[in-house]
C-alpha cells in the first residue's frame, strides 16, 4: 500500500483479506484465553500432573522405605520373633480360658 493513495486495487485487497484473517485468529486466541471451562480444564489437567508427579516421588520414597526397614528386620530378626511368641503365648491363654468357661 502507498502513502498517496494510489496504490493498487489488488494489492489492497489482498491486504485487507490477510488482515482480516489475522483479526480472526486473534479473535479465537482471546476467546480461547477468555473461555472459563477452557481455563477450569487446563487448571485441572495441570493439578493432575502436579499430584501425580507427587504421588509418583512419595512412592519412590516410601518403596525406598520399606527395602531399608526390610534389611534391618533381615539384619536383626529378634524384635519379629518376639511378636511372634507373643501372639502364640496370647492365643494359648486364651484356649485355655475358654476350655475352663465350659
Amino acid at each position: 500500500m502507498t502513502g498517496n493513495g494510489t496504490g493498487d486495487v489488488a494489492a489492497l485487497r489482498e491486504e485487507i483479506r490477510r488482515t482480516r484473517v489475522e483479526l480472526g485468529e486473534t479473535m479465537e486466541l482471546l476467546a480461547a484465553r477468555a473461555d472459563p471451562k477452557a481455563l477450569v480444564r487446563h487448571s485441572a489437567e495441570a493439578a493432575k500432573a502436579r499430584m501425580r508427579g507427587r504421588a509418583a516421588q512419595r512412592a519412590r520414597l516410601v518403596r525406598a522405605q520399606a527395602y531399608e526397614k526390610g534389611e534391618a528386620v533381615g539384619r536383626n530378626p529378634l524384635p519379629w520373633a518376639a511378636i511372634a511368641a507373643g501372639a502364640l503365648v496370647t492365643a494359648v491363654v486364651l484356649v485355655i480360658v475358654r476350655g475352663r468357661r465350659r
